[in-house]
């Protein structure tokens, strides 16, 4: 299944789910059982032991409950969301479940598939101590409905140093310009190398590249004004994002069809390409995969973005009809716990998003993230489905698709207006 196809799978099946949940009482949260579920994308070798992490914690907390791991693989969750949706739509869903902030938890919220987590925020005291951008992202009418795990920061340039000092390349670092990456990448395909890596085989890792060069090239208020549908997709501005993107396209490693986004990141660990643009997911698994920071690889802020922190945050909500719901609000809870953070960071290479968290016991680029969090203004990501709507999501990966097949700003602009005026986006 494409991109596009899987994208319009899940916005036809959530809406048909919403019939089917969105009137139902919530399941009481009284009633002692001892079973839970717990469904989620995270199959990856970091992926898998973060959750590992919280799972772990919960079954310390409370031996007498089955708690079942039923993780679903596939990149940025393209087959669980969809297995969740057919759950939802036959009324039989997780007890707990795996999503993003913004649009998608509020869009759970909102057909009622998901239960009001204000007794989790009260007992944990997370509205005080959460990141303001992100408490908002998980709120709906003024109340939470889903817990982060923590925030990854999208626009990270990860590389290779001793590729690039073979290549002759100095290895970035703060404020490193678009136009010398792009020199860089051209001096490392000179010298014989692959110079970027691509788990094109996820299609979000494609979309999550032109989203960086999108916010290298609009900036901040750009950015913004792109949320508030402001942006105008026919501007010089876009246009010139786009050509980069396409030059950035052609020094991807031929193989990148072929593999997937933990794949790709393996391949930069062991010198097979010089750069990865990928959210720090990549983090996790490169010190998974028993990579050493500073000597294997590097990370800096992807070129132009070093003001802002683009984020993707993960979130577990709670099925309004849980056949567990009391076991679903403990699992919640225990996420927030300080020392449940600090492991599960160090094992998915994300950062807490609580204040109330000590991260000078995390690695340095953990360290340097959190400052950045804590201090840039913090973006949500289009390509997670956080910032937009699951119809503008769709819109965006199929017009990414169509630039990527024509190489037209024109047909790309088309798409997303064509999805406007087909009624999948609409108007504000």
């Amino acid at each position: 299944m494409n991109a596009r196809r899987a994208l319009a799978a899940v916005a036809a099946l959530t809406v048909l789910a919403a019939s089917g949940c969105g009137t139902d009482e919530p399941t009481s949260a009284t009633t002692r059982t001892g079973k839970l579920e717990v469904v989620s994308w995270w199959t990856s070798g970091s992926e898998a032991a973060a959750l590992d992490t919280v799972l772990s914690a919960y079954r310390r907390s409370d031996p007498g409950v089955d708690a079942v791991n039923g993780a679903v693989a596939g990149g940025a969750g393209s087959q669980a969301i969809v297995a969740l949706a057919k759950r939802l739509q036959r009324g039989d869903p997780p007890d707990v479940w795996q999503t993003f902030a913004g649009k998608s938890v509020q869009g759970y919220a909102e057909r009622g598939a998901v239960r009001d987590l204000s007794s989790v925020y009260a007992a944990g005291g997370l509205d005080a101590s959460m990141q303001p951008a992100i408490l908002q992202s998980v709120r709906r009418n003024g109340k939470p409905y889903g817990v982060p795990t923590g925030a990854h920061r999208s626009n990270v340039l990860w590389f290779n140093p001793a590729v690039l000092t073979r290549a002759g390349v100095t290895p970035p670092g703060a404020g490193y310009p678009l136009a010398t990456f792009l020199d860089d990448l051209k001096k490392v395909k000179t010298a014989g190398a692959t110079p970027l890596c691509l788990g094109g085989k996820d299609p979000f890792t494609t979309v999550e590249l032109f989203e960086n060069v999108l916010l290298s090239t609009i900036g901040v208020q750009g950015w913004r004004d792109m949320t508030a549908d402001r942006l105008d997709w026919r501007s010089a501005r876009v246009a010139s994002a786009l050509r980069t993107f396409g030059g950035l396209l052609t020094y991807a490693d031929p193989e990148a069809g072929g593999l997937t986004w933990d794949a790709a990141t393996k391949k930069l660990a062991t010198g097979g390409c010089a750069f990865e643009s990928m959210n720090d997911s990549a983090y996790g698994e490169l010190l998974a995969g028993g990579a050493r920071e500073g000597t294997d690889f590097r990370g800096v802020a992807f070129p132009g973005t070093d003001d802002s922190y683009l984020a993707v945050v993960d979130v577990f909500v709670a099925a309004t009809r849980a056949q567990n719901a009391r076991n679903a609000l403990a699992f919640l809870t225990e996420i927030s716990k300080p020392e449940v953070q600090v492991a599960f960071s160090r094992a998915k290479g994300s950062i807490p998003v609580l204040r109330t968290v000590e991260v000078s016991v995390l690695p340095p680029y953990q360290r340097d993230a959190s400052k950045t969090f804590w201090s840039a203004p913090v973006l949500l990501s289009v390509t997670h489905g956080e910032s937009m709507s699951p119809a503008f999501q769709e819109g965006f990966y199929d017009a990414v698709s169509t630039y990527i097949r024509t190489r037209d700003p024109g047909a790309f602009a088309a798409d997303l207006e064509n999805a406007v005026s087909q009624g999948r986006i609409p108007q504000r």
